[in-house]
């Protein structure tokens, strides 16, 4: 059997499981996966982390398992099952799509499917960190993308399981905090304000990642700087069309494309992904939102003009009306 053959093979017998999966889930919950590890003996917890990645390879939701892995082994060794069985699962994922369609999808990707590949392979297991700690993609799906990228496997695998333990340990502890007010035992109460706390934490998280991940703000004199010593970078000034043609004017060799057009429009900006990227609006808030866009989208070198283009007309340098 040639490899086309077996991949198609390989590709249809996991689509025909997912389906499966999915038609079944209704009979899936935490009550059924209770009776399986209790009655499963020591052998709970191995069975317990071959369901968790099962069900990530199968497309099913993790949030039940994860509750239930707090309510089965507590915190600590609740943590660790769910952690390792979602990072089998993930790996699973990632090798089933790698050596399935990764040659096709090399081949055939466009749009942002290969902005996603492009910022992986520019950031490599950097990227993996972030999406794991802000969860930009479905958890599921994102293990499949992944795997269509050339980031070593053992990069992800490492940096998926480090990167997954925050929410990991604040759900589990969750489930825990659950089992305990159920049954009504001593520091109750306490139990759940942690849980709040780390729900809380895991919450706040995404923005923080955010902002330690992003560039600091360009100032304008430096871009004066730089366009006046005829630097090879994109200027994306992302207000709306009247104002860039307005009476505020804009910078010389400015391209236009307002923040409420950028992620359909991205398309226009790959043959200059190379270069630097700098954002210019009126200030610099509206800025900042499409830094954060790009940046989903694989775009490394971006920063923000700060003050915008009030502050350049403040100092007089010349514009563009029309």
């Amino acid at each position: 059997m040639n490899k086309t053959v077996l991949r198609w093979l390989l590709g249809l017998m996991l689509v025909i499981a997912v389906g499966m999966a999915i038609t079944l889930r209704d009979r899936f919950d935490a009550a059924a996966l209770q009776a399986w590890v209790e009655g499963a003996g020591a052998a709970g917890p191995l069975l317990f982390m071959a369901v968790y990645a099962l069900v990530t390879v199968l497309f099913l939701p993790g949030s039940v398992i994860t509750l239930a892995g707090g309510v089965l082994f507590g915190p600590v060794w609740g943590t660790v099952y769910n952690l390792t069985g979602a990072t089998i699962g993930a790996a699973l994922a990632f090798l089933i799509a790698r050596h399935l369609g990764a040659d096709w999808v090399a081949k055939k990707t466009g749009g942002r499917m290969k902005q996603l590949v492009d910022g992986v392979e520019q950031e490599g297991w950097r990227f993996v960190a972030f999406v794991r700690l802000v969860p930009l993609f479905p958890f599921n799906l994102l293990n499949y993308a992944l795997g269509l990228t050339r980031i070593r496997f053992w990069h992800y695998v490492l940096a998926s399981y480090l990167f997954m333990l925050p929410g990991a340990f604040a759900y589990t502890w969750l489930g825990y905090a659950g089992r305990e007010a159920l049954a009504g035992g001593e520091g109750m109460i306490r139990n759940i304000l942690i849980a709040l706390a780390l729900l809380a934490s895991v919450a706040f998280l995404p923005r923080l990642i955010k902002r330690l991940r992003a560039q600091p703000m360009l100032a304008v004199d430096e871009l004066k700087r730089r366009l006046d010593a005829g630097e090879k970078l994109l200027l994306l000034d992302v207000r709306s069309a009247a104002d860039f043609a307005g009476e505020k004017g804009h910078i010389a060799g400015a391209l236009n494309l307002p923040l409420e057009e950028l992620a359909a429009r991205q398309g226009e900006l790959e043959p200059r992904r190379e270069q630097p990227v700098l954002l210019i609006c009126t200030t610099d808030r509206r800025s900042s939102r499409a830094v954060a866009q790009l940046a989903v989208a694989g775009f490394a070198k971006v920063q923000v003009v700060q003050g915008g283009m009030n502050a350049w007309r403040e100092r007089g340098w010349p514009v563009v009306n029309e």
